[in-house]
């Protein structure tokens, strides 16, 4: 559970690789300071900021960002350091507030790797302070911990590193604010046009920024050596191109180029940093697109409600000037998330031929070089996503490994493009394929034996599907029959979920019977609910609350529409699981801006032998173990 930390209050630190997450209403410098014993920075060499990002155990954003991730490695800083200090500050010269207390409190939180937030904490009471000490991080009986802060200075950057006992405090100061102010900010500033109305509600600080006027198109992880964006382009002209960096021109982009300790998380890192480029892009665009027809209708509302002015030459005249202004607004707004989305295009061409296995599309050229892995990836792609202001711009959806949640892949009617294409045995079929493929990337990228797929089938429809698994050997065993193979495999799983949490709870894993496979699990369900009982669906619901957390994973191939004789029994079943589905379809919206957004599947392409090259090599390894 998430700390909340208030001003002063701290809380213990169990990992010591970790990520601080910071979030504002504008665009601010984050940086972090190494202190001793007595909270005393030594030196420039101790104080990580936008001109000087990495520090052994600490790097930083390089950029003024609406957002900012900060790695840390505790168990990497030198002995001499026992205070690590986040800082956040306001920059000059960027057109930005000159207070915190004119902007949202900042929001500031420690994560683990996996994402997982250990502690958070909004910085309140600000006023006039344009910098502030939000977080510390401090040694405590061998262990570490985190403190709440919010020491702010109205005196800015120099009066704080002053107060660190940084000796030319000034100068630091003014090479921090000389490095964002030039061009290490990947911040635009767009037309006053492009803010949300002030009535729109706001989802996330990337739209509290865009209703300031504000909008940052850039991931804050990203390690950016590019000064900043070129120009917006005049009304009306082509978006640029995507050309080699120079004095106005973006920085050609790098496969990695974002935070992490390995080039996995990196990419990783980088990929979800794309995501949220174009979100926050296509977010800009909408609510300017919304603000510019507010305004038409507010000025026509002006022409009609009089009613000496609401017919003649004048009246004509000031409704085309209004619809003139919309057109314009409309056309500056599209001309800035055409050059935006042109630059991640780019991006997204170089990141994809530089994605390893467990990342990568099953057509990609990596996979012709598939050797068994060692380690357990960070995570694996599910699919890609897409939206409608340019479709052919797909960031790879990943999910972190191992799975929190089961997926649920839906057979019945989708609601995409390619509803109504397919017949109700296609769509089975293609929900089956689909859960192999994605059964079939598991076993390939853990190391063998690490993992192991069971599958429930009981009238045998998926018999082709499973063809690839059965034929390399990847499969240990074909599906049980009918009702008494359903329920021999639930009882199995179930039991093992069992002993093992007893195992963990009472700290006895050795305990744990010789013939138990410890290996993860994978339930692959087809054609639910047929030979499903009452007791078998509770066992499923079950496995997906309990299972992922003792290494036993749910994937359900069905159709909701045939299980509604269950009525609500099986709503916390379908809650529990990500439901993606077998051919694209616009179902998965995100919290964080509420887009909606077009999932397409990672499948095998027709005729591609890649899926059964891939399975033979894991189906020989498993048969050399013995497994």
């Amino acid at each position: 559970m998430t700390a909340e930390l208030v001003r002063g209050q701290n809380h213990p630190l169990a990992e010591t690789r970790l990520e601080i997450r910071v979030s504002a209403a504008d665009a601010i410098v984050a940086g972090a300071t190494l202190g001793d014993a007595d909270g005393r920075v030594a030196g420039a060499r101790s104080v990580a900021h936008p001109a000087s990002h990495k520090l052994p155990g600490l790097e930083v954003s390089r950029q003024a960002a609406a957002e900012h991730r900060l790695a840390v490695d505790l168990g990497a800083l030198a002995e001499s350091v026992h205070h690590v200090n986040v800082l956040l500050a306001l920059p000059d010269g960027v057109g930005g507030p000159a207070r915190f207390g004119a902007m949202a409190a900042p929001f500031v939180a420690v994560t683990g790797l996996d994402g997982r937030e250990v502690a958070s904490y909004t910085v309140t009471g600000l006023d006039s302070e344009s910098a502030v000490v939000a977080l510390e991080l401090y040694r405590r009986q061998g262990g570490w911990k985190v403190r709440a802060v919010g020491q702010g200075y109205a005196g800015g950057l120099a009066a704080m590193l002053h107060d660190q006992g940084l000796e030319d405090a000034t100068g630091m100061a003014a090479a921090i604010n000389e490095a964002v102010t030039q061009g290490m900010a990947r911040s635009v500033t767009p037309p006053q046009a492009h803010a949300a109305p002030p009535s729109a509600p706001a989802a996330d600080p990337a739209s509290s920024a865009a209703r300031s006027g504000r909008v940052s198109y850039r991931h804050p992880g990203r390690q950016a050596s590019a000064p900043a964006a070129a120009p917006e382009p005049a009304a009306g002209a082509p978006a640029p191109a995507v050309a080699p960096s120079g004095p106005d021109r973006p920085a050609p982009p790098v496969a990695g180029d974002a935070t992490g300790w390995t080039l996995d998380e990196r990419l990783y890192n980088q990929v979800w940093g794309m995501f949220e480029d174009l979100a926050r892009s296509a977010a800009a665009y909408r609510s300017a697109v919304d603000f510019a027809e507010s305004r038409l209708e507010r000025e026509l509302d002006q022409v009609l409600s009089d009613p000496l002015t609401r017919v003649g030459p004048e009246a004509d005249a000031a409704r085309d000037r209004a619809r003139a202004k919309r057109t314009d607004l409309v056309e500056q707004a599209r001309a800035v998330l055409d050059r935006d989305l042109a630059q991640l295009a780019a991006e997204s061409e170089v990141v994809e031929h530089a994605l390893p296995p467990a990342f990568a599309r099953w057509d990609s050229p990596v996979w012709q070089g598939y050797q068994l892995p060692l380690e357990t990836p960070l995570a694996l792609r599910l699919g890609d996503l897409h939206l409608p202001e340019r479709t052919d711009l797909r960031i790879p959806m990943l999910v972190r490994l191992p799975l929190e949640r089961g997926l649920w892949i839906d057979s019945g009617r989708p609601s995409g493009p390619e509803a109504g294409l397919l017949d109700a045995d296609e769509l089975r079929g293609r929900a089956m394929e689909t859960a192999v493929a994605h059964a079939a990337r598991l076993l390939a990228v853990h190391p063998v034996g690490d993992f192991t797929v069971q599958v429930i089938d009981p009238a045998g429809a998926a018999g082709a599907a499973l063809a690839p698994l059965l034929a390399s050997g990847a499969l240990r065993e074909p599906p049980a029959p009918g009702a008494q193979g359903v329920s021999a495999v639930l009882d199995r799983l179930t039991q093992r979920v069992d002993l093992v949490q007893m195992a963990v709870r009472s700290g006895a894993a050795d305990s744990l019977p010789p013939d138990l496979d410890t290996a993860e699990q994978l339930l692959v369900v087809n054609d639910f609910p047929h030979g499903f009982d009452d007791r078998g669906v509770t066992q499923l619901r079950y496995l997906a609350d309990e299972g992922p957390s003792v290494g036993v994973h749910l994937m359900m191939v069905a159709d909701r529409a045939d299980a509604r004789a269950y009525g609500p029994l099986l709503d916390p079943l379908w809650r529990a699981l990500l439901r993606i589905t077998p051919v694209a379809d616009d179902h998965l919206a995100d919290p964080w801006v509420g887009h909606t957004w077009t999932y397409e599947p990672s499948v095998v392409p027709r005729g591609s032998d890649v899926l059964r090259q891939v399975l033979r090599q894991v189906g020989q390894a498993r048969q050399a173990y013995g497994l």
